[in-house]
């Protein structure tokens, strides 16, 4: 189901419209002024890819920006890699303090 943009060429607003069936017109109406004179916008796209692919895709030795460290979801992305590339089980622990961390509660255990 895409997210398609839209700007208002009456008032000029930008906005997001999700698709639930591409083969069927719909009418696309702004949401601030409920005008009909829309026009869809070329917008950058993104995909989700599963934890498991990301892990294998995943090279601990490759260096990484600021921006890769700021994002939740690689914290224990490079422990992920080299476990499995050992072969190693670090069991439900291991992915339960993962979890943790990546959900900021990792240090509520610590402040009790």
């Amino acid at each position: 189901m895409p997210i398609y943009e839209y700007r208002c060429e009456d008032c000029g607003e930008e906005f997001s419209l999700l698709i639930l069936n591409p083969k069927v017109s719909t009418k696309v109406e702004c949401k601030a002024c409920r005008s009909s004179h829309t026009s869809r916008l070329l917008s950058r796209f993104a995909y989700h890819q599963a934890e498991a692919s990301r892990v294998d895709a995943f090279d601990p030795r490759k260096p990484r920006g600021d921006s890769f460290y700021r994002d939740d979801r690689n914290i224990g992305l490079w422990a992920k890699k080299r476990a499995k590339e050992m072969g190693v089980d670090l069991g439900k622990n291991f992915d339960e303090t993962v979890e943790k961390a990546r959900t900021g509660k990792f240090m509520e255990d610590f402040e009790k």
